[in-house]
């Protein structure tokens, strides 16, 4: 069946938009199986250019709707509007557009590559196009500091059977397993189409085998740990969102307010029996360590509380004769002393730092974004300690990266905490495709996560993924839970992503093989 080229356009788009669906908020998650079926169809007859070409467009749609709130962050929260007025909203779209088209080339490459072996080595897209996929994926997390947002195993956060496999492969795992699916699913369907009639039964029986070894996997763990959670140590934990107006955050006028909402949020939980009250991240918007008049509040908060108390504050410490400033996390004791420091090691570049090329235009971009404060990056995977247990702080954009997460757990963590600012989202999808992200960590490394946010979503996952309370959206509210103490390493933890290794190991030989071929 050969496809004309606006077939092949239409069925790019159609993959495109089903990207979409399967992301939160519209959480489709069951057509993932079945999205990449119509780009795999538009690129088995083109040349590999023109798979290139269409696999971008796909990405560049796909993403442009998976990241549209971008410009909501930019337009609504930034300096922008009022430093150019009426030229803010196509300076964020540019913004968008840019970062867009980065990732549209990772798509674009997988789809190049995919046809581009089945050219030169007579390989089907069902032994190609999952392990080419997981090693772009992987890429993707670190390329440019990385920016694993959104990537395709996340889609199934909502599938406890499926994501329990997350434990042994990292969420690379669970991506490999859904391009699988769609491969095999595209062949058979080809099988039909074609005259004489090819079934494609191995490939489609090899990619059904592994669907049912992975849930059947994730089942017996799911009924497992349900068995044995109960008799995990546990520690009572209480979050707070204060729900501070984005504007208002780094007002000065505003601090009083801030932390007599903090200082209610934490005495309603604490009357309810806490071992830790976490507060989001920068919920101290100042300087805690040299502030005069509200450090001695938030340590009598803990005092008074009888509480550890954790919260987000900027920082700073003065080494090599230079002063350096942080995005922070403090733990104080019950006794109102400082326990110790975190300070977050994977920035948010043009949110907390400007990347070196563009050193020469800070003054400029200072002006147009809000919230660069020229932050220096953390240097060590810190773990923080109560008697109960030890835990490691991710802090907003540092949760979405599996690998600096399993850190903390390797390290010692028992347990993980991550805060977070999501009103930079307004209400787009963004707080939930954050969350998402979140669940994925607690079943790797096979530990409960409590998330404080000052907005969006406040919540404490188990060790399975699943997400057993959470605040609403753009609320003031404080909720109170167990957290379920990590008592083994996962092989994820303890390995790391030698999954994703292998499949860039697989990949780098078909490629070599093909360029070999190639030459010969």
């Amino acid at each position: 069946m050969n496809l004309k080229k606006y077939q092949q356009i239409g069925l790019s788009v159609l993959s495109a938009l089903l990207l979409i669906s399967i992301f939160p908020v519209l959480d489709l998650e069951f057509l993932a199986w079945v999205t990449f079926v119509p780009l795999f169809f538009a690129i088995k007859d083109s040349r590999p250019t023109r798979a290139f070409w269409l696999g971008y467009l796909s990405g560049v749609i796909g993403f442009t709707g998976i990241l549209y709130w971008i410009t909501h962050a930019i337009t609504h929260y930034g300096k922008l509007p009022a430093a150019v007025g009426f030229l803010a909203w196509p300076l964020a779209v540019i913004a968008l557009s840019s970062l867009v088209a980065i990732l549209a080339l990772f798509t674009g490459t997988f789809t190049l590559l995919t046809r581009w072996l089945h050219l030169r080595l007579r390989l089907p897209f069902v032994l190609t196009a999952p392990f080419l996929w997981v090693t772009l994926e992987y890429v993707r997390s670190f390329f440019l500091s990385g920016f694993p947002w959104a990537s395709l195993g996340y889609s199934q956060y909502l599938n406890l059977p499926l994501i329990q496999i997350a434990e042994l492969t990292g969420v690379y795992g669970i991506s490999f397993e859904i391009i699988l699916v769609n491969a095999a699913l595209c062949q058979f369907i080809n099988g039909f189409l074609s005259l004489p009639r090819k079934l494609h039964l191995i490939e489609s029986i090899v990619a059904g085998g592994c669907l049912l070894l992975t849930v059947s996997f994730g089942s017996w763990r799911l009924q497992e740990l349900n068995t044995i959670l109960p008799i995990f140590p546990r520690l009572r934990v209480g979050l707070t969102q204060g729900n501070i107006e984005q504007d208002q955050k780094w007002n000065e006028h505003s601090r009083e307010e801030t932390i007599n909402i903090y200082e209610s949020l934490t005495r309603d939980a604490a009357k309810t029996g806490v071992d830790l009250v976490i507060w989001p991240e920068t919920a101290a918007p100042f300087y805690f360590q040299a502030n005069e008049r509200y450090r001695p509040r938030i340590l009598n908060t803990a005092t008074e509380n009888k509480t550890y108390l954790l919260f987000g504050s900027p920082g700073y410490r003065y080494k090599d004769r230079k002063m350096r400033y942080f995005n922070s996390a403090f733990l104080v004791s019950p006794g109102g002393k400082v326990l110790g420091q975190y300070d977050k090691i994977h920035l948010v570049p043009f949110g907390e730092y400007v990347p070196i090329p563009l050193k020469w235009f800070l003054p400029i971009i200072k002006r147009w974004v809000e919230g660069i404060g020229g932050f220096s990056a953390g240097k060590e995977e810190t773990i923080l300690a109560i008697p109960k247990a030890r835990f490691g702080v991710l802090i907003c954009y540092e949760i979405i990266f599996p690998a600096l997460a399993r850190k903390f757990v390797k390290k010692g963590a028992n347990f993980l905490v991550t805060i977070t600012n999501d009103a930079w989202f307004g209400r787009t999808s963004a707080p939930y495709q954050h969350l998402s992200m979140v669940t994925l960590r607690a079943v790797e490394n096979r530990t409960g996560i409590a998330r404080a946010a000052n907005t969006g979503i406040t919540a404490l996952i188990e060790p399975t993924g699943k997400i057993s309370s959470a605040t609403k959206i753009f609320t003031r509210d404080w909720l109170t839970g167990e957290v379920k103490v990590r008592v083994k390493q996962t092989f994820y933890t303890r390995f790391g992503d030698i999954f994703a290794w292998l499949c860039t190991l697989v990949s780098t030989v078909f490629i070599v093989m093909a360029l070999f071929k190639r030459k010969k």
